[in-house]
């Protein structure tokens, strides 16, 4: 006869899946026809060899890092003339390039070196493999031709921000778009960035003289007259606008350098043609240059407008919410719908500010919403690399970080578990049975019990109360609640009470 005491109880060894990937019951969203690109989109082939054509630099220096077996994680000044040798271009080539074999996943780091990613092995064959590798450079433009260093962040933050309405605004226009008209947009938006974050002007901020100690009508309009003089001849506006002007040069010249639009002059039509000189009543009125969406620059900024189009068709309406909020609405999706609503979120915002809210979501009491920050993370790539590397460190978030790096630096979901040290893997186990206790059912809950990484019941109490996860005492009620066996749960139990109490 078997025995049931927990010290013979044995656990099947099954690799743990993330909460976020564990088949869930599907959402009838509806049917909705494929959308169809705009008119004169080239077929996805032609789109692919327009982007191959535009990277064959960081194509070409990532054969050459990969024929190097083991290059170093951080391009060295040896390195970059031994590059710059071997594929006959100048080093600030080699560099930008490099920069961007990274943001495209061309070249990964791994123990300090590089090694070729899945992409450069699909780039030949795969065009879906290269367009969203354009896409992911599209997105990290401001990384792959940073800011002036003379810039101000905040400046530069507003720009980066705002460079999504601009794209939008020359995709809807389906054609050339005056440079002057850019860079009203761009005040516009940046002024009602500005708003929200509440800045109030100098003037509303001073102290009102008491009543009846105002000033005279003479004297009011005196001092408005005296203020209007100020603020048309004030070097503080006129340099804000020049830095503006400057960021939207910035801009388009990074967005151009990626192949996503081009910046010409404005044909005029003058004594001498099209291509006349202009007069000095054209010098006058401004900025005559155009700036318009390429081919590959069109396309992608339609498939991320159709992304926003089809969230906002959601019952839940996930779009406009915050990344907690958004992530709660994805928790009953299949991964494939549930990644749908990730794009379609990441594409309404900068990604920048996208990551940074996923991980303050990740960071919360809510162990389901962890492993779901992370998965849309999984959806970013590339651009989220640094910021999930700053929070190794950090350790409610240390386990899903080391695992999501795992899989960006090529490891394989079933195999990434090996890059987590046994306790680390435990505190996960913890952590998704949190999950699953305040957001699965009982059945779930015993089956997870067959995850964790202890071959018997006892290890894995003596371990779990050991990590110390802030959720042990819950979890493991839950499970002496939901486990079928009477000795098992009574075990668990005790290892509940004993970790209440502080017992050994």
């Amino acid at each position: 006869m078997t025995s049931r005491t927990p010290r013979d109880s044995r656990l099947r060894l099954v690799r743990n899946r993330p909460m976020a990937t564990a088949r869930r019951p599907a959402v009838n969203r509806g049917s909705r026809p494929a959308p169809r690109p705009p008119e004169g989109t080239p077929p996805p082939s032609e789109l692919a060899r327009q982007a191959r054509a535009g990277l064959t630099g960081a194509v070409a220096v990532a054969h050459w890092a990969a024929a190097e077996h083991g290059a170093p994680g951080a391009l060295s000044d040896e390195a970059a003339a031994r590059a710059t040798q071997a594929l006959g271009v100048s080093e600030r080539e080699v560099r930008s390039d490099w920069d961007r074999a990274r943001l495209i996943g061309l070249i990964e780091h791994h123990a300090g070196t590089t090694r070729p990613g899945w992409r450069l092995q699909a780039w030949d064959r795969d065009d879906s493999a290269v367009l969203r590798g354009w896409v992911a450079l599209l997105d990290a433009w401001s990384l792959a031709c940073p800011a002036p260093g003379t810039a101000e962040p905040t400046a530069v933050a507003e720009v980066v921000e705002a460079v999504p309405q601009l794209l939008s605004l020359l995709q809807l226009s389906a054609g050339p778009v005056q440079i002057s008209a850019l860079l009203d947009m761009l005040r516009q938006r940046v002024a009602e960035l500005r708003t929200e974050r509440c800045e109030v002007p100098q003037e509303a901020t001073e102290p009102r003289d008491p009543a009846g100690s105002g000033p005279s009508a003479d004297e009011t309009k005196d001092a408005k007259d005296a203020k209007d003089a100020k603020e048309t001849n004030d070097p503080k506006d006129s340099e804000g606008a020049a830095t503006l002007e400057g960021l939207l040069d910035w801009a388009l010249d990074a967005l151009s350098s990626v192949g996503a639009l081009t910046v010409r002059q404005e044909p005029q039509d003058g004594p001498n043609g099209p291509e006349g000189a202009r007069s000095a009543a054209d010098d006058a009125e401004g900025d005559r240059r155009e700036a318009e969406l390429t081919a590959l620059g069109n396309w992608a900024v339609w498939v991320k407008l159709e992304q926003i189009c089809v969230a906002a068709q959601s019952p839940a309406g996930n779009i406009e919410q915050p990344a907690a909020d958004m992530l709660r609405g994805c928790a009953g999706l299949t991964p494939g719908p549930a990644r749908a609503e990730y794009r379609a979120w990441l594409a309404a915002r900068p990604v920048g500010s996208a990551v940074i809210e996923l991980i303050d979501a990740a960071r919360g009491d809510d162990a389901l919403l962890r492993g779901l920050a992370f998965e849309a993370l999984r959806v970013v790539g590339a651009p989220a690399e640094p910021n999930v590397r700053a929070v190794v460190e950090e350790s409610c978030l240390r386990p899903y970080a080391l695992l999501w790096l795992a899989e960006h630096e090529g490891a394989d979901p079933d195999e990434a578990l090996d890059a987590l040290t046994r306790e680390e893997a435990t505190w996960l186990w913890v952590d998704t049975a949190a999950a699953i206790s305040d957001h699965g059912e009982s059945p779930l809950l015993v089956r997870h019990l067959e995850s964790a990484v202890q071959g018997t019941v006892p290890a894995l109490l003596a371990e779990v109360r050991a990590v110390g996860h802030p959720r042990t005492v819950q979890v493991l009620v839950a499970l002496a609640a939901a486990h079928p066996d009477p000795a098992l749960a009574k075990a668990v139990r005790r290892a509940a009470f004993q970790v209440h109490t502080g017992g050994a």
